[in-house]
């Protein structure tokens, strides 16, 4: 089997590690972060109420400091050419919505995937879990991209697409609970037809499950295997265990029996079908782990520990209760878990059945791809009624809930399918299925580690720690 531990990144011939200390990035983040409060949610900027004289000198700035650091990417020559004209044609338009398809188009992480690979990234954007509105951000970040990676994607787990990549500074956009980068927010005159790369900061991911993972497991009084202890308490080695599972998850939503694909066709749909769906990936990412464990690569057992421990502890109490597609799934698989008899809480301590749950996890795969392979075959209100179904088997609904009455109840007799979809979906409730009472109680307990977790970095986590 192939050498598993990753590339030094300076035994390859990148560029010297660039520093967020250049006085050149500061002044960057400096007129970045004075442009923010003047941008509208769509990015633009109303010379109307903010004089010219107050804007020009701020993006004046960020153009020269952009051309300063563009040496340092020699990779990043073109995007960051583009960049500055898309800057330039922004002021030239009076600041009216910004578009910066051509800079978009111009960059290509995915098309150097090289681990300790530096990059300079300037665009008007939202940040998903994060910022809403259209600002101007930029991100220093650097791609983690290890030769055991490289090679299981080479050989079997095809994602040209995929980059993994961590923070090494960033504007306010990302001072939150975003953990991606992705082309789809960045504010264009019209829509690429296809997208070429997508963007996931394992560092965050990893940091925060770190953080939520050991509060959770010392309030539920859980006995964790010694080598599931290790990985909580090693960011380089939880990082390593998120690549891979963001690797097997990203690729997923395209493999498989797929009766509708909800992220590649924007539709309407109760967000139990984007819940199921993001379960549905993570559990073949942890299938697939099963199998490189028994092959004997030690990221695979990681990797399992962490779509447990993720799933059933922080992403049933992360977030609102509207619609909170990732939070049913993990209510969904700890609820399966417990009806199964692989986890137990007893005498208020949880325990799992550490012989059991494999077996018993990747039964709930089963059970979902039952659901999409016979789903192929039924239209589109069948299709939604059966996963409810399913989802309602574990999880209580509403009590006030019409999906819960069955079919008799839900306006099936709308003539106009785009009509009849819009009265199915209106007659979800915001929290179709609430939290049990064991969720209420870590809700309350893990409240405060999980805000803390909110702009996290793997440095950051020491601080929560503390």
């Amino acid at each position: 089997m192939q050498n598993l531990s990753p590339r030094i990144a300076g035994e390859t011939d990148l560029p010297a590690s660039f520093s967020a200390d250049h006085p050149a990035w500061q002044r960057l983040k400096q007129a970045v972060e004075a442009l923010r409060p003047l941008q509208s949610k769509d990015g633009s900027i109303d010379l109307a109420a903010v004089q010219r004289h107050a804007v020009d000198p701020l993006v004046a700035t960020v153009l020269e400091s952009v051309r300063e650091l563009a040496p340092h990417f020699p990779h990043d020559a073109a995007y960051l050419e583009a960049v500055q004209a898309d800057l330039r044609k922004w002021a030239d338009t009076g600041y009216r919505e910004p578009d910066f398809l051509d800079s978009l188009m111009a960059f290509q992480p995915a098309a150097e995937r090289v681990d300790g690979l530096d990059h300079l990234v300037v665009f008007p954007m939202y940040t998903q879990n994060g910022n809403p509105d259209r600002n101007l951000e930029a991100v220093l970040l650097s791609v983690v991209w290890p030769d055991w990676l490289a090679e299981l994607e080479r050989t079997r787990f095809d994602n040209p697409m995929f980059v993994p990549i961590t923070f090494t500074d960033f504007t306010a956009g990302y001072d939150t609970n975003s953990a991606v980068l992705f082309p789809e927010t960045v504010a264009v005159r019209k829509a690429p037809e296809r997208f070429t790369w997508g963007g996931i900061f394992c560092d965050r991911e990893a940091a925060r499950f770190r953080a939520v993972t050991t509060s959770a497991v010392g309030i539920l009084g859980l006995e964790i295997p010694a080598d599931a202890a290790e990985l909580i308490a090693d960011q380089q080695r939880s990082q390593q265990t998120f690549v891979l599972w963001d690797l097997v998850h990203d690729r997923t939503h395209s493999h498989g029996d797929l009766p509708f694909d909800p992220f590649m066709i924007k539709q309407r749909s109760p967000f139990w079908m984007y819940g199921l769906e993001e379960l549905r990936c993570d559990l073949t990412a942890f299938k697939e782990a099963v199998r490189l464990e028994a092959e004997g690569y030690p990221q695979g057992r990681d990797v399992q520990y962490a779509i447990l421990f993720d799933r059933m502890f922080r992403f049933p109490v992360s977030g609102g209760r509207v619609r909170n597609y990732d939070g049913l799934g993990g209510q969904l698989l700890f609820a399966y878990l417990h009806k199964h008899d692989a986890l137990r809480w007893r005498d208020n301590r949880l325990s799992i059945d550490w012989d059991r749950v494999a077996d018993v996890t990747n039964a709930l795969c089963g059970e979902i791809e039952a659901l999409y392979r016979a789903g192929i075959d039924r239209p589109k209100t069948a299709h939604w009624i059966a996963a409810y179904e399913l989802v309602s088997q574990y999880l209580t609904p509403h009590p006030a809930s019409t999906w819960a009455k069955g079919p008799s109840a839900l306006p099936l007799d709308t003539a106009d399918g785009k009509a009849l979809n819009k009265a199915l979906c209106d007659a979800v409730l915001p929290d179709e299925f609430p939290l049990s009472m064991f969720f209420e109680a870590l809700s309350k307990k893990l409240s405060g580690v999980i805000a803390a977790t909110t702009g996290i970095t793997g440095a950051g986590i020491q601080e929560i720690a503390a």
